[in-house]
């Protein structure tokens, strides 16, 4: 079994080994996203007015109708206090009857005077450094290969998964006696020692003190990534909520308007809070959804898992645009342990949770998990050396005592 598990280890390894470096190094950068993203792109933040209040939800979405009039705007996110990002698609060509042919995929707007702070084709490398962030973005998530590439990641996220269990097994004494003192060693690096075996010492420690960790990263990055997989373990193991009823009438109107939905949306949301328990600050996020004619409000609440939620984690409500009936409160945690786990992976993945050091922690682990695939690597490299060369003199030896065979034959006839 040993033997096995040390094939399917060192297999799964160079396997992944190329994919990890770059998702471990682009993830040390995005753990750090948004500073980022303000060093490279700072014309897409306003200047923060401090005395003046900010245009709220309503306001600012229908703003953005007037300054996008070939787009149909679907929601307004303000994740960041001094930025509203615009979600959009475009309308349909009255000349042609096809979507409009749109230059971007991203547009920002000020928060105070609702004017457009900034456009870009998001990933686009060819709009310069604007474009850096999003782009690392993509090379970690997708490998900037769209959905070939997430698919690809997710492979990789599941075979990693699998690996985490496989190399902690490895880690383990042949036998169980005295096993404490002998597995104590694993977790050592000596020196001094050769090089293979400084290798050898950091791949196996670096791996199993920050194990828990790399297991967690590796399990939410198949939920990001590839969800019907990672949907169908954790829904036979923990109670989820139940999927959104689909929209039932044959010709949905959208009686509300984005000032009426900002208006149904904190009520229902002041409603909920009361009867589930739970307090509620800044609105987020107001978004429509013309598939199912629905609004959803999406708040900051003492039951969200962080603070910032480019990624779900948000606390929310779903309502009819129709009718402004209740459809669904979504919270984060205390409702299903299903839906609170998904809340923490995503937390802990996305560095959202515990501040700074945690922050910190992410950015020095993703430059662990590369050191990993480099050192397995070599690993690898050096043993394959050796068993070539033990191959080689293993040959030699054999030519030479046939040769010495065939003379003696020679002689003797």
């Amino acid at each position: 079994m040993r033997r096995l598990l040390v094939h399917l280890h060192r297999w799964a390894g160079l396997f992944t080994a190329g994919f990890l470096v770059v998702v471990g190094v682009t993830g040390s950068l995005l753990a750090f996203n948004v500073e980022l993203e303000r060093i490279c792109a700072p014309q897409l933040f306003a200047k923060a007015r401090p005395i003046e209040q900010r245009l709220d939800l309503a306001t600012l979405a229908q703003q953005a109708e007037l300054l996008l009039p070939q787009a149909q705007v679907l929601a307004i996110n303000m994740n960041e206090p001094d930025q509203a990002y615009v979600v959009f698609s475009p309308r349909e060509n009255p000349a042609t009857k096809r979507p409009y042919e749109l230059e971007y995929t991203e547009v920002f707007i000020d928060p105070w005077s609702g004017k457009i702070l900034g456009r870009r084709n998001r990933g686009d490398l060819s709009e310069g450094i604007v474009n850096l962030m999003p782009f690392i973005y993509l090379l970690h998530y997708q490998l900037a290969l769209g959905d070939v590439g997430m698919w690809v990641v997710g492979i990789v996220a599941i075979c990693w998964s699998i690996d985490c269990f496989v190399a902690l097994y490895l880690t383990f004494p042949f036998s169980l006696g005295g096993f404490w003192r002998r597995w104590r060693r694993a977790w050592a690096v000596k020196r001094p020692t050769s090089a293979f075996r400084l290798n050898f010492d950091v791949h196996r420690a670096s791996g199993l003190w920050v194990w828990p960790l790399l297991f967690v990263f590796a399990w939410s990055g198949v939920m990001m990534t590839m969800r019907s997989f990672y949907s169908w373990p954790m829904h036979h193991l923990f109670p989820y909520s139940a999927p959104l009823p689909e929209n039932a009438s044959t010709a949905p109107k959208r009686n509300l308007d984005w000032r009426a939905a900002l208006i149904r949306g904190q009520e229902l949301m002041r409603q909920e809070a009361a009867l589930n328990r739970f307090t509620f600050t800044e609105l987020t996020n107001l978004g429509y959804d013309p598939s199912n004619n629905t609004y959803e409000l999406e708040v900051r609440s003492s039951r969200d898992v962080f603070r910032r939620s480019p990624k779900g984690g948000g606390t929310s409500v779903i309502f009819s645009a129709e009718s402004g009936a209740l459809i669904n409160l979504s919270m984060p945690t205390g409702q299903h342990l299903g839906d609170t786990i998904d809340s923490w992976l995503a937390g802990l993945h996305m560095a959202r949770v515990f501040g700074l050091p945690f922050r910190i922690m992410v950015s020095v682990l993703g430059l662990i998990i590369s050191t990993l695939s480099c050192t397995g690597v070599y690993i690898w490299w050096k043993k394959r050396e050796a068993r070539i060369f033990g191959l080689g003199r293993l040959s030699a030896r054999r030519e030479a005592s046939f040769q010495s065979t065939k003379q003696v034959d020679q002689r003797s006839s």
